[in-house]
């Protein structure tokens, strides 16, 4: 039976890898806002976020890796189990070289979509250009992260997230503050980190990969390009909010552009170390859902939202009491500075209002109900954009930031309508 031992156990080295994940984009915009101006700032905040766009939208290939991982491990199945990771290895590298070649047309599409000036976009497209090549390493890792979560190997997951997040940070600092080469030295930096972190996770699950039998086998398949579909809709419509937010804040001014860009990774650290949480979710109530094991999957969630409710209250205290001292001591440019600390307090109450919404998130997720998934993130994108479109002409920035904490509420709502009916599809706990 799952207890809370073994709840910690599982998620500790999670919560860390995620943390060293979150502090990818930290340290890009820590050394971006150390060695550069207002402009550089805005401009990885564009680029970081197309990125986002881009990357997340295939995210179901680490969501839906774990998912059925879990739920081939929950039936019994190491076969299945290997397979699915060659599986989503060749699907990641397919499309992250797709990425690459239709790189012109992306790199349109960000301009098109951020009203930034003549200068920052040039900025931004520099990361572009730098950032691109590391697409097909970026997906293959996540497909590799995933298979790792839904095996339960999230001591190697920690190892792997480290030895990415560390060569960022080296490089990130030659480049940018040792050879000046700016955002484009940010962009290319994560690139080179993207592939040396690849080549340290094929290694650590060299033993799941040489999966033959039922490696294309047509139900499997089709079960995974279905839970892809699904999930992938689900990621672009909350993608397209988070972009809207950082839009908002371009139709506002540079310094608010800045100012929200640096809150929004104070936001990530806490997002991805909460997210811990939730992929211990996504791994137990995978399991209990190929098990068929009802009072498996509730104790699941039960056990992981007490934890990730503490550490979502902790992370809002600590950006209200020490949040002010982060910004004043790493953003040099003093209209950046004073947007950020402005919204600081909109920032803090973000960790402790997420949690049920990322909590959710991993149930749905770990037991791969990808329509349920999809329906309420187009939902949400809707109610979010309509509430943004009424606060930002009211309210300015205050109104952006409103309408972004709404965004919460609305997550965990759309997909708690679906939460009886997802607990109806697995049988009750049999009477002695």
């Amino acid at each position: 039976m799952l207890t809370r031992r073994k709840v910690l156990a599982l998620a500790l080295p999670v919560v860390a890898a995620q943390a060293a994940t979150a502090t990818t984009g930290l340290v890009d915009t820590l050394v971006m806002g150390r060695y550069g101006d207002k402009a550089d700032l805005a401009a990885v905040a564009i680029a970081a976020v197309a990125f986002s766009f881009i990357y997340w939208a295939f995210g179901f290939l680490r969501m839906s890796t774990t998912g059925l991982t879990a739920q081939a491990g929950g039936r019994g199945d190491p076969g299945e189990m290997h397979a699915i990771l060659v599986r989503a290895l060749m699907l990641g590298g397919a499309i992250g070289f797709v990425l690459v070649l239709i790189a012109p047309l992306l790199k349109l599409a960000m301009a098109s979509a951020f009203a930034g000036t003549g200068e920052v976009d040039q900025l931004a497209e520099g990361y572009f250009n730098a950032r691109i090549w590391g697409a097909p390493a970026y997906l293959m890792g996540i497909a590799v992260t995933g298979w790792m979560l839904g095996t339960g190997r999230t001591g190697q997951m920690l190892v792997f997230q480290i030895v990415l997040n560390a060569i960022n940070a080296g490089l990130d600092l030659w480049f940018v503050a040792g050879l000046n080469l700016g955002p484009a030295g940010i962009g290319a930096g994560t690139a080179m980190a993207e592939w040396a972190a690849l080549a340290l996770g094929l290694w650590l699950v060299r033993g799941g990969l040489g999966a033959r039998k039922g490696l294309f086998d047509r139900a499997r398949l089709s079960a995974m390009f279905s839970a892809n579909r699904d999930i992938m809709i689900r990621t672009l419509a909350l993608l397209l909010a988070f972009s809207w937010f950082v839009r908002s804040g371009t139709l506002i001014s540079t310094a608010a552009t800045a100012g929200n860009q640096v809150l929004l990774q104070f936001i990530t650290v806490a997002a991805f170390v909460l997210d811990g949480f939730a992929f211990v979710a996504e791994k137990v109530a995978g399991e209990a859902w190929g098990a068929g094991d009802r009072a498996a999957l509730v104790r699941a969630m039960r056990l992981t939202t007490e934890f990730a409710l503490v550490f979502g209250a902790a992370f809002s205290l600590a950006y209200l009491a020490g949040g002010a001292f982060v910004i004043d001591a790493f953003i040099r440019d003093p209209e950046a500075r004073a947007a950020a600390l402005a919204y600081l307090p909109f920032c803090a109450a973000v960790p402790l209002l997420g949690v049920a919404a990322w909590q959710l998130d991993g149930l749905f997720i770990g037991t791969t109900q990808g329509r349920a998934l999809r329906n309420a993130g187009v939902i949400v994108a809707v109610l979010y954009i309509s509430a943004d479109l009424l606060l930002r002409p009211a309210f300015g920035n205050a109104g952006v930031w409103g309408g972004f904490l709404l965004m919460y509420v609305f997550r965990a709502a759309s997909l708690g309508a679906h939460l009886p009916g997802l607990l109806r599809q697995v049988p009750p706990p049999a009477r002695g």
